[in-house]
């Protein structure tokens, strides 16, 4: 197993996404195929024009080749974006290259479901390779933005 910088140790939130440390752990499964998944619920990431908090909806899928993506280092990763301004497409794809450069998965995909921003919602998704047969891929079942009621 590589060296972790996250795991077991204490961990400070980095200033920027680009300082943050991504950490992988090898497939205990290498030889099965299956899907991993983490929401990120309450993703933050600041406006470029107004330095306004934005908010989304994170669900990321994969299906894992060798490496999985060790998940206390995913979680600073994310939580780093608080300081930082981009669009949300911007945002979401960023997130997803660098999850799949890190773990060159057989399949991924990412979306983002943003809250309103000037009255409107912007959902975001990008997605690596196509699922194999046989895989069960669960709908990502995150409901589209429907304001009050």
């Amino acid at each position: 197993m590589e060296n972790l910088t996250h795991l077991g140790k204490p961990s400070s939130l980095p200033q920027s996404p680009e300082e943050a440390v991504l950490d992988r752990v090898p497939n205990p499964h290498p030889d099965t195929m299956f899907v991993a998944r983490f929401t990120q619920p309450e993703f933050t990431s600041l406006c470029p024009v107004t330095a306004q908090p934005d908010f989304a909806h994170l669900m990321i899928d994969y299906i894992p080749n060798k490496w999985m993506v060790e998940s206390k280092s995913l979680k600073v990763y994310l939580n780093s974006f608080r300081n930082h301004q981009a669009f949300h497409e911007a945002c979401t794809v960023d997130i997803g290259k660098r999850l799949n450069d890190l773990m060159e998965p057989h399949w991924f995909r990412i979306g983002g479901y943003w809250y309103p921003r000037g009255g409107m919602p912007i959902d975001v998704f990008w997605q690596y390779g196509t699922a194999p047969d046989g895989v069960w891929i669960p709908e990502q079942g995150v409901a589209g933005y429907r304001g009050r009621g």
